[in-house]
């Protein structure tokens, strides 16, 4: 069958839509993502990456995803309308969620030959809403940073593609795959989303169960959706939490999960939004292409009818208590490969040797009531100021040279200053859209911004993001990481 574009280009709606009427098979759209990962990843997945590949891929299940393509197109003829939403949609998963039968890694050798016997609860919510699983992408080794450097970015691959979850966005940007999962624990859904010009949701914490999902500090770790939109995120969001939130000792679940999608639109569709830019930025430090950016967005939510305000932020995270939860969290789970260290990664064996320092309970106790604390005192923020929503850059600076994520000598120099901005919105647990906001006038690299909103309210976030991309600020295209002369040659 011939399509006006290429199928693997296709947004979740789109390609959606297509599926319902019959004008495209989930195995046609199955053989163009194939196809455009032959064109575009850069040869097979590999552990290490080249610096000509993208390498977002750790595995592939051509098996699997043929048979679950064929059941998607059974179940579409049997059902028809009746059919899930996402019934055929191709779908990443980040080599931290488990898949009975197949191998997962966190991209490290520590886990060679480790295959989990059950799914993750949240690719067992997908399966049965009929998507194809194309494989596992490359994170950052057991998710502990923010570059991924195995994998490049299809804008440029010497540059990072972001991380931990930059396999996942990688073969996003690449036009590889229409819908994708990722984790974020400080950062890691919306620092690769920004770097690789594609749209994350971070959820209320909770909101998607961990089970099945490779840790690094469950206080932290939001799993969530990745995909060139944030309607297509939403999509994928719904389905994620429609099994209930999880129960955890640290913070009640959520509300139910309601009005992802926007209403009517209207001329000016954010009328009634109070929208607050605060001073974090500022003091945190962002370079001038990421401040154009937000400047940009914010007045694209002024032309759309919201009010936006400049507000002082409320109290900022303590990193030492930050610190001490990750780590001591870490630590806890690191414990079972004592005998492996030798596997880690130079880097990550740092890591986890400096978080055997954190073993102090009353540390770890007072940590956590700082922690409810912060999340209390910006829950009274937004309701003292009125505020819908924060807007601020997701990252401070555009994509970094990729390289040096796993080299020594990392820990004590600073921390991370990707996860600047990123890492306040986990420790208290708050949803976060994050959105392209366009590419840099002088690194031509994209730029994302992020709408914050109080535990429970990602609707609200979602909502004003989806409008902001339909009206101002629209998905970036895929991307070939290859001159068109190459694809031409490869077709």
């Amino acid at each position: 069958m011939t399509h006006a574009t290429n199928p693997a280009d296709l947004g979740v709606f789109d390609a959606a839509a297509l599926l319902r009427t019959g004008a495209l098979s989930a195995v046609e759209l199955l053989d163009a993502c194939e196809q455009r990962i032959t064109e575009r990843n850069g040869g097979p997945p590999t552990f290490d990456g080249a610096p000509d590949a993208v390498n977002a891929w750790a595995r592939l299940y051509p098996d699997l995803s043929r048979e679950q393509a064929r059941a998607a197109d059974e179940r579409l003829r049997r059902e028809g309308a009746e059919a899930p939403a996402l019934c055929g949609i191709p779908l990443a998963l980040k080599d931290l969620y488990a898949v009975a039968g197949r191998p997962l890694t966190a991209s490290s050798r520590v886990l060679d030959g480790h295959v989990p016997d059950h799914d993750s609860v949240a690719w067992t919510r997908l399966r049965e809403a009929g998507m194809v699983l194309l494989g596992h992408t490359h994170t950052h080794e057991f998710a502990t940073s923010t570059t991924t450097d195995q994998v490049g970015n299809p804008h440029a691959l010497e540059k990072s593609a972001g991380g931990s979850s930059g396999g996942s966005a990688a073969a996003l940007a690449a036009g590889m795959v229409p819908a994708a999962l990722g984790t974020d624990t400080a950062g890691s859904l919306r620092i690769p989303a920004a770097l690789s010009g594609v749209s994350s949701i971070k959820p209320t914490h909770g909101r998607v169960p961990l089970d099945g999902i490779i840790p690094l500090s469950p206080t932290f770790d939001h799993p969530g959706p990745m995909a060139r939109s944030l309607a297509d995120c939403a999509a994928l969001l719904e389905v994620l939490a429609a099994g209930g939130a999880e129960t955890t000792p640290l913070m009640p679940p959520p509300a139910p999960l309601t009005g992802l999608r926007p209403s009517a639109p209207t001329d000016r569709p954010l009328t009634g939004m109070r929208i607050a830019l605060t001073d974090r930025p500022h003091k945190l430090g962002v370079e001038s292409e990421i401040a154009d950016g937000l400047d940009h967005a914010a007045r694209a939510c002024a032309e759309l009818g919201a009010e936006v305000v400049e507000l002082g932020a409320a109290a900022g995270m303590v990193s030492k208590d930050y610190s001490t939860l990750l780590f001591s969290e870490m630590t806890t789970y690191h414990q079972r490969f004592a005998d492996r260290e030798a596997d880690y990664r130079p880097g990550i064996r740092e890591v986890v040797e400096f978080g055997r320092l954190f073993t102090s309970l009353e540390a770890y106790l007072d940590a956590q009531r700082a922690h409810a604390r912060l999340t209390a005192t910006w829950e009274e923020w937004f309701t003292a100021n009125e505020v819908d929503v924060i807007l601020e850059p997701s990252t401070p600076r555009t994509s970094p040279p990729r390289g040096d994520g796993y080299e020594q000598g990392r820990i004590g120099t600073g921390g991370d200053p990707l996860i600047r901005l990123t890492a306040l919105w986990n420790a208290t647990g708050f949803p976060v859209a994050a959105i392209p906001a366009g590419t840099g006038s002088h690194s031509g690299l994209p730029v994302g911004i992020s709408l914050i909103a109080p535990r429970g309210a990602e609707a609200r976030a979602v909502r004003i993001g989806t409008l902001l991309q339909e009206h101002a600020l629209p998905p970036q295209a895929p991307t070939s990481p290859v001159p068109d002369a190459d694809l031409e040659s490869q077709a």
